[in-house]
């Protein structure tokens, strides 16, 4: 220092005390690092010596040991390299309670540390200063924001490890840093680093230490400043990283915990008076980052729902953040949080890769993908070739999602068209659906033929398709086969015939569906499907809606297959639906006109009609009794008079009143024609 200026250089904080008569009577002291030289700290007036009195050389004794052990306390601090220095810290607790302390701070601060390593000790000294000084009359707070703009990461990790409990002490040093423009953003991403490992991180002090409590102490620190009246600015910049990470805190503190992690809840638990786990802790500073920013709402839907018990548990986690609701949150912010997630998700960390994928889906449709449209595909892509059924589900809806709402996106999906067709095989309706909705949505953004090799697969796991029980799949997969049969290259049609010509029958039977959709598209398909074939009969028979003339023309046209045919027409029989049912009835009158002297087939036919006589619609088991009679007699009879029981049957059909929603009954079609 320059001994002329001492007024202008020394820190602000520098009690009075520590000064001294300095300040009064000359230059300033001796350098600190030399304690010797304290008894000469004060020059001799001119003139005769002044006479102490006793009480004075009581006071100069008390100075001058203290600011022989601030000297010394100094030398140590600069010298240590080592985590030891935190010794160095208990050794010299008295200077805590004197008021050069604060002096000894600023002068620290203001030379600033040789090393990082010695910033920890820093650090310790702040904090034990502030604990043993409960009304402080001097602040710390000004060195202590230098120190973290300088030195941000050491800072942070060394209050995580002084105070990992966030005590009196502690919390004050958190909220000056918070809410300080100069330290607040850098040392918030530091606490969001140490939030985002669990339950040991990659980031230690500079001293080298390296502990497993620091993110479960991290999230006590947000926890502390999350009840403060007025909460930081920094919290709401860095509300998407922060909602992330306290959501999977949740998910791993639900897991196995280290020793060392159960030991620190115990003394969280006697300072705070806390009666919960680390996991509900977690929650709770999950519910209170909501609520402080003003998304009670969120908080709200997620209890009606149940969602925050399903959230505590490691299995159903997932399960718990695709119904959190922050669809309710802006575009900006969900893209915000759907950036965090992907960022996330370069670790490898099954579990939170399966929340993160639940989450994602849950707000895509609020996501600005224009940044993130590669990552999230990619995302996607990669679980949907997951063995974990939930995994292929979370991923084929998102894929739905993206595929139904942007024409771009379905037709970069065509890559996964080999994985969707194998999806058709699962036993799963709900993955059935999303898979034939996603399969038509990049069917009609793909202007290239259909390759004979996928065609062959396509057909053969859709036609079962027809039949089920979900309408939407059911529509999804007859316009796919319909789109299939008309980019097909007509030079290759031959491999693909045996597969159509086994669609005709179920797509005749659901032209009857109660389902009016279902009917038109079985309709539309089959008509298709016709022209596929150049079966011009069929082709006009459809066209002019004769349809009961249907069945009867493809078993003329194809008397070779019949029993082949009947075969699949024998599940329609237990068809919920009255129509088909009628229909499947209808069937086996004409297919057993087809198969005289065949016995093995006739014998078929007659027991499955013997199982409809008690059918619950009225109209259709008479119908079933009717035919069952007239294929029994036309068994017993000789050839000879088949046609006359043939229009035996026809008048007495014809005779039958009309019945509602049945219609006339032409089993035996070709006579009315």
């Amino acid at each position: 220092m320059n001994p002329g200026s001492d007024a202008e250089h020394r820190p602000a904080s520098v009690p009075k005390l520590a000064w001294g008569k300095e300040e009064k009577e000359g230059p300033g002291a001796a350098p600190a690092q030399q304690p010797e030289e304290v008894e000469q700290f004060q020059p001799l007036q001119k003139g005769a010596a002044v006479q102490r009195t006793r009480e004075q050389e009581r006071t100069r004794g008390r100075f001058r040991r203290t600011a022989q052990m601030v000297c010394k306390f100094m030398k140590r601090i600069r010298e240590e390299e080592s985590s030891v220095v935190g010794t160095v810290v208990r050794a010299y607790s008295p200077i805590f309670k004197t008021k050069t302390s604060a002096a000894l701070l600023d002068m620290l601060v203001e030379e600033g540390p040789s090393s990082p390593k010695q910033v920890p000790a820093m650090v310790r000294y702040i904090h034990q200063w502030l604990v043993a000084n409960e009304f402080p009359e001097y602040n710390l707070y000004r060195p202590l924001l230098d120190l973290t703009e300088a030195q941000p990461s050491d800072v942070v990790m060394a209050l995580l490890r002084v105070a990992p409990v966030c005590d009196r002490a502690a919390l004050a040093m958190w909220k000056s840093i918070m809410c300080s423009p100069r330290t607040a953003e850098p040392a918030m991403l530091v606490l969001l680093e140490v939030l985002g490992s669990w339950p040991e991180h990659s980031t230690c002090t500079s001293d080298g230490d390296h502990t497993a409590v620091l993110a479960l102490a991290a999230t006590v620190v947000m926890w502390k400043i999350l009840q403060l009246p007025c909460v930081p600015h920094v919290v709401t910049v860095c509300f998407p990283c922060l909602f992330v990470h306290l959501l999977f805190q949740v998910l791993f503190s639900t897991l196995d915990m280290p020793e060392e992690v159960d030991t620190f809840w115990e003394g969280c638990q006697q300072q705070h008076g806390l009666a919960t786990n680390p996991s509900s802790f977690a929650e709770q500073t999950l519910k209170a980052l909501l609520c402080r920013l003003h998304y009670e709402d969120v908080v709200v839907a997620m209890e009606d729902k149940g969602g925050w018990d399903t959230l505590l548990c490691a299995d159903t986690h997932h399960c718990a953040v695709g119904v959190l609701e922050m669809r309710r949150a802006s575009e900006a912010v969900c893209s915000a949080i759907a950036f965090q997630l992907l960022g996330l998700l370069s670790k490898d960390t099954p579990c939170r890769d399966l929340a993160a994928l639940a989450f994602l889906v849950e707000v895509l449709e609020r996501l600005n993908l224009s940044e993130c449209r590669d990552s999230v595909l990619e995302f996607l892509s990669k679980n949907l070739q997951s063995e974990c059924r939930g995994r292929r589900r979370l991923a084929l809806r998102g894929l739905v999602v993206l595929g139904t709402t942007s024409a771009s996106m379905a037709r970069r999906m065509w890559s996964l068209h080999e994985r969707l067709v194998e999806l058709l095989q699962e036993n799963d309706g709900v993955m059935l659906r999303m898979t034939t909705v996603l399969l038509r949505a990049v069917f009609l953004c793909k202007e290239a033929p259909m390759t004979s090799t996928l065609a062959l697969q396509l057909a053969e796991a859709l036609l079962p398709l027809f039949d089920n029980e979900d309408s939407q799949v059911q529509l999804s997969s007859m316009f796919i086969f319909r789109d299939m049969l008309d980019r097909f290259p007509e030079e290759e049609k031959k491999a693909l015939k045996a597969h159509v010509r086994q669609s005709l029958l179920p797509l005749s039977f659901h032209c009857h569906d109660e389902n009016q959709r279902v009917a038109e598209a079985s309709q539309e398909t089959l008509l298709c499907a016709a022209e596929f074939l150049k079966q011009r009969d069929l082709e006009k028979l459809l066209k002019n809606q004769k349809l009961w003339k249907f069945t009867e023309c493809l078993l003329a046209e194809d008397s070779s297959s019949v029993a082949e045919h009947l075969r699949r027409a024998l599940p329609y029989l237990q068809s919920p639906q009255e129509p088909l049912r009628e229909a499947a009835v209808r069937f086996m009158g004409t297919a057993g006109r087809y198969l005289r002297g065949r016995k093995e087939e006739l014998q078929l036919i007659s027991e499955a009609l013997e199982g409809m006589e008690n059918d619950i619609s009225v109209p259709v088991a008479s119908l079933a009794v009717q035919t069952l009679y007239v294929l029994q007699e036309a068994q017993r009879a000789p050839y000879s008079i088949f046609d006359n029981l043939h229009d035996r049957l026809r008048r007495a059909w014809r005779r039958r009143p009309r019945l509602s929603g049945l219609g006339w009954l032409r089993c035996w079609s070709s006579a009315e024609s």
